[in-house]
């Protein structure tokens, strides 16, 4: 059983004055979980075993410059809602060694004890206490490194997130100084709602509507308490040519007599491993009874359909959850690819600017937001619906550039979250290497994961 020794605890605070003052956040940060995200950053390469941890603390200082606010405090607020006192309060830096070898944890799947390389929050602290940020340097036996994140999800999001983490290792590589990053933008005007507060114009189902539960089910709470277990599948690019491939195999007798310019464009990779994820999941979760209704839930990242888009370097939440329209486990598991990537398009296509400037409002005129919150990253209870059984959530991180968090050892060999504690939650990854594979994180009911597993190679 591999052992953990913390040989340091310390906070890290802005090397240089920083602005103070509350900052507002948007109706997006608010509606996240105000819980921590975990997330792993592995490194075994031969210049990892003497990597000097003093400079990482020296340049994570000078980042945290411009990056303020994540060494500020959160403070609860009317309507269940949260500000954020830009304190200079500093984030919380664990120097720690394992007495196992990297390979002892597989590929990383999430689990409790891959977890363990994250510091651990403590949620029933107040939230006045808890740090925005936790870092913890593990060195192995065999001379590997992991960092192990922490971030709270009300302040960035994953686009944001990575941007700081990228940002933060190109200074330790001596690539960057604070002056010649890409400044972030903390200003969360981009989001607010509109003055003044316009009803919504569509019919958010994602907050207005309880996701299906099981058929005959009493207490839907029950499968929530089922063990789950987690898992990591890779996609190779023929994989997921072939997925596509599949995807649009009919999509010539759907568009036969149909003017060129309004063909349809071939549904893609996200479209078509979501489909096929979906698929698997009703198979393998077999309820026995075609008429059980599902539904996928995703997070969209908004910022470039806003008008005007949002700026790249935008550091706050610009991701909103859609719902796909509600289908069947029997039209799901017999219909071609196609029907279930058609509805994945179908739910992520609605979410335009106009969609999202209306779901914003939505939010906005909600008096109390406590209930919307859910977290699949930590065992703190939530009042939102439960997202598993029979249903999925599946977040997409193939945009985000992990592996080029490069502190000067050389690109990480593995980096995902380092916990899912929700059935159900999945996440869509880049591969380590620049080869077009992807990895697949997701955490099922253990009596299911085996059967997802055998239907998720199936024929690729």
């Amino acid at each position: 059983m591999a052992s953990i020794t913390i040989h340091s605890s310390s906070t890290i605070v802005p090397s240089h004055p920083t602005p103070t003052g509350i900052l507002s956040f948007s109706d997006c940060d608010q509606y996240k979980p105000w819980t921590h995200v975990p997330t792993v950053y592995v490194y075994k390469s031969p210049a990892a075993k003497v990597a000097d941890v003093e400079s990482l603390k020296t340049s994570l200082s000078q980042i945290l410059v411009p990056y303020y606010p994540l060494t500020g405090r959160l403070h609860w607020i009317a309507g269940g809602r949260l500000e954020l006192d830009c304190c200079a309060a500093g984030v919380l830096f664990v120097e720690a060694s394992s007495n196992a070898k990297l390979e002892d944890y597989g590929d990383f799947a999430p689990s409790d004890g891959v977890r363990k390389l994250v510091p651990a929050v403590d949620n029933n602290s107040p939230i006045e206490e808890i740090p925005m940020l936790l870092f913890q340097v593990t060195r192995f036996s065999c001379g590997g490194l992991v960092i192990g994140v922490a971030s709270c999800h009300t302040v960035v999001d994953g686009a944001s997130g990575i941007l700081f983490i990228n940002s933060w290792a190109s200074m330790a590589r001596g690539d960057k100084t604070v002056d010649t990053i890409l400044q972030p933008l903390h200003d969360r005007k981009f989001l607010m709602p509109e003055n003044p507060l316009r009803p919504p114009r569509f019919d958010h189902v994602e907050f207005t509507k309880p996701p299906p539960v099981i058929l005959g089910s009493s207490d839907p709470e029950e499968e929530g308490k089922q063990k789950t277990t987690s898992t990591l599948l890779k996609l190779t690019k023929e994989q997921i040519e072939k997925l596509k491939k599949r995807a649009n195999s009919n999509l010539a007798n759907q568009t036969m007599g149909v003017a060129d310019e309004l063909q349809p464009r071939p549904y893609s990779r996200f479209e078509a491993i979501i489909g096929h994820m979906w698929i698997c999941a009703c198979k393998a979760r077999d309820i026995g009874e075609s008429r059980q209704p599902t539904v996928v839930c995703t997070p969209i990242d908004v910022r470039k359909r806003m008008k005007p888009p949002i700026p790249e370097n935008f550091s706050g939440n610009s991701s909103i959850i859609v719902r796909m329209p509600e289908c069947v486990f029997g039209d799901i598991m017999t219909q071609p690819l196609s029907y279930a990537a058609g509805k994945v398009r179908e739910g992520t296509w609605k979410m335009t600017g106009e969609y999202a400037q209306s779901m914003i409002d939505y939010l906005a005129g909600q008096e109390d937001l406590s209930w919307l919150r859910k977290s699949s990253h930590s065992n703190v209870r939530a009042k939102a619906s439960f997202w598993g059984n029979p249903n999925l959530s599946i977040v997409s991180w193939m945009s985000l550039p992990f592996y080029e968090a490069d502190f000067g050892w050389g690109r990480p060999c593995y980096s995902g979250p380092a916990m899912l504690h929700m059935d159900g939650k999945g996440y869509i990854m880049l591969g380590p290497t620049d080869d077009g594979s992807l990895i697949v994180a997701i955490r099922l009911q253990t009596r299911h994961m085996d059967n997802f597993k055998k239907y998720f190679y199936e024929d690729i």
